[in-house]
């Protein structure tokens, strides 16, 4: 794996990392989504290069074959990812709808007054 590819990975994840630790869930979301892509990132990149190697299926030629199970990883991850962005934004929205906001300490600091009282 290249350094600059290394690198990108690593903050991918480290900005989504951030991103998901924060009180807004908007913040979070948009976490969710860098760190998916950096997965996703990260199994293409520990697939190899498919430099001198003919394809699986149509292979005319002799020799190593590309694995599809890095691709067919990464096709079903970007799907289940974003089928559960899909919900995230839908939740997101009714939160916003129910509570009028999307920020996590907001939330939880309204339901200790109404405990308390």
């Amino acid at each position: 794996m290249p350094l600059e590819t290394a690198l990108l990975i690593g903050l991918l994840f480290a900005c989504g990392t951030y991103l998901v630790l924060q009180t807004s869930f908007v913040r979070m979301l948009f976490g969710f989504l860098i760190l998916s892509n950096a997965a996703n990132l990260l199994l293409l990149a520990m697939s190899g290069s498919p430099e001198d190697r003919v394809p699986p299926i149509a292979g005319a030629g002799s020799g190593p074959m590309v694995d599809p199970l890095p691709q067919a990883l990464i096709l079903t991850a970007i799907v289940i990812g974003f089928g559960v962005t899909a919900y995230l934004v839908i939740l997101l929205y009714r939160l916003f709808l129910d509570q009028k906001t999307t920020n996590a300490a907001e939330l939880y600091a309204e339901q200790d007054t109404t405990e308390r009282t």
